[in-house]
């Protein structure tokens, strides 16, 4: 009964939860009730069924409203606390033998007997509604009221049940179906690793981790996660991992796959190649030049080269003034949307008091002006980027520091901390690398103008006798090698085999392209002019920038 009761629409439960609650409490009394006289009278008693008790009570209330004025039911679903129910005065406590109903006979002139109560018409289609499921009783029934209802059957999607009664067809739609792995996008949050992920989001076990782990040459890709990073993974059908694919930058990376014969991982390198793409960009200097290029859409890494590339020649504090027009033609390598590799192929400055036009030489990589000549020193005054303190100058009558004695001091002394970047201040050829007990380890460059130079204290060397440098290359790592008294760089420029001050000697002067050289760097010059010339036309740039939207800095760098 119980089970027919749940399965009923919410109103149905509603109506006849008093109704229910009544028989089972009136129930459950007349049943003790029975079994205690069936103590006391030593006779057999059959005790009515709860469907009969129910019936009994329903027909009885029935009967009771046609004096009473409100239907049974309607005072039976009001909240009557069960303390103040009297079972005695609803129904005789003695056995019931049988209860009949009829729903032809009218309420008003049915007949009641205590031995056969019978039940209303409204009555009796409750009763009919608990014996007979939702669907059986709304088809039964001719009344606009009963239209409408809801399938007590539980269809689901996952093709258990069919509706039409063919319980195999959802069986015969999934083996149809064929299953097909497809690339899914994780993306790393805080607190995730490698071997956490692998278990909750691509299926492994530990062993499968460092299998993985022992295959790839570079484990950081895998050990080392940025939030905000990602990683694409397959999966089969049964949710094992089929391939991984990571990424150590936007080229290069690994993809990472199961054997499908021995289960064992293996992995292959992922080199995306990129498009080679040119954008121009075009701005107006209003107060600081780095922050007029930055707002044409240059990114800092552009932004420095152009600065560094200009102030070569151009002095910003001094020449730079607010209205000058610049524009910058960048090549990068355009892989899924992100600029890699940027370069600037040519620059144009038009100023108030100094015009500038630069251009990258394919063969060396350096900048000349149009007429072939370079921006670049031949010979760079520091080996070093940056700036660094002198901590002992060129002296020829210095007290030594360990000694106390009077001993020349044919270098310049840089102090630095250990590690710092050397750099090869212009072309020449590695001649010594050398370890000695009292300059530590040094090396000597002779340079194709005929200088040489030579480094000391140095913690590690990054060249070896006999390479080729070009200017700006790092050579060395700064350090506190030998006999000092601290981290520092001994730097010396000798000039036909004699130390000379080096932040006093002449140095030579700018290279110059002749000959085949030139002519060409002038063929391919024309282009790149060609692209500045329309860039600073009528045509609008790819980037550009309004200088009355661009912030005024204090300075004009």
């Amino acid at each position: 009964m119980l089970r027919i009761f749940h399965s009923l629409p919410r109103t149905h439960k509603v109506l006849l939860l008093p109704v229910a609650t009544m028989v089972t409490v009136l129930g459950t009394q007349k049943i003790i009730g029975v079994f205690d006289h069936a103590d006391n009278a030593q006779t057999p008693i059959s005790v009515a069924s709860t469907a009969t008790l129910s019936q009994s009570i329903i027909a009885s209330a029935g009967d009771h409203d046609q004096a009473d004025g409100p239907s049974a039911l309607q005072r039976l679903s009001d909240d009557i606390p069960l303390a103040q129910l009297k079972p005695l005065e609803v129904m005789d406590v003695g056995l019931i033998p049988q209860a009949q109903a009829s729903e032809d006979i009218p309420a008003a002139s049915a007949p009641a007997t205590a031995g056969a109560p019978l039940l209303a018409a409204t009555a009796l289609k409750s009763a009919l509604a608990l014996g007979a499921s939702g669907q059986d009783y709304a088809a039964n029934s001719d009344s606009d009221d009963d239209i409408g209802g809801t399938s007590y059957e539980d269809w689901t999607s996952d093709g258990a049940l069919d509706p039409n009664g063919d319980p195999d067809l959802g069986s015969e739609i999934a083996s149809n179906e064929h299953y097909v792995p497809e690339w899914q996008s994780y993306t790393i949050q805080k607190g995730d690793s490698f071997a956490l992920t692998a278990e909750r989001t691509l299926g492994l076990e530990y062993s499968d981790v460092t299998q993985i782990l022992g295959a790839v040459p570079d484990k950081k890709v895998l050990t080392r996660w940025r939030v905000g990073r990602t990683f694409d993974y397959k999966l089969d059908e049964n949710g094992q991992l089929l391939a991984l694919r990571v990424m150590k930058n936007p080229r290069d990376g690994y993809l990472i796959e199961r054997d499908s014969e021995t289960a064992e991982f293996a992995y292959s390198p992922i080199e995306k190649a990129g498009e080679a793409t040119q954008r121009m960009f075009s701005g107006t200097v209003s107060g600081s030049f780095a922050l007029s290029a930055q707002s044409t859409g240059l990114s800092s890494a552009e932004v420095s080269e152009l600065t560094h590339v200009l102030s070569k020649k151009l002095d910003f504090r001094r020449d730079a003034r607010a209205g000058d027009h610049f524009q910058v033609l960048v090549e990068s390598d355009m892989i899924d949307g992100q600029s890699l590799d940027s370069k600037i192929l040519a620059a144009k400055y038009e100023g108030q008091r100094m015009d500038l036009t630069v251009i990258r030489n394919s063969a060396d990589d350096h900048f000349y002006t149009p007429d072939g000549n370079g921006l670049d020193p031949a010979f760079d005054r520091y080996p070093f980027q940056g700036h660094y303190r002198i901590s002992s100058p060129f002296n020829l009558r210095r007290h030594h520091p360990v000694t106390g004695r009077i001993s020349p001091h044919k270098g310049t002394d840089f102090a630095m901390r250990s590690g710092t970047p050397i750099d090869a201040p212009a072309d020449g050829r590695v001649e010594k690398v050398v370890n000695h007990p009292l300059a530590g380890k040094y090396i000597v460059i002779r340079h194709d103008n005929g200088y040489v130079t030579r480094y000391l204290h140095l913690s590690k060397a990054l060249v070896k006798p006999g390479d080729r440098v070009k200017m700006g290359q790092e050579i060395a790592l700064s350090g506190n090698t030998g006999r000092t008294t601290g981290p520092h760089l001994h730097y010396e420029i000798l000039v036909n085999n004699r130390q000379v001050d080096a932040m006093r000697v002449k140095l030579p002067d700018s290279q110059q392209l002749t000959g085949k050289a030139l002519a060409a760097f002038k063929r391919q010059s024309e282009n790149l002019l060609a692209k500045l010339d329309q860039g600073s036309g009528d045509e609008p740039a790819i980037a550009q920038v309004d200088p009355q939207k661009t912030k005024r800095g204090d300075d004009n760098i």
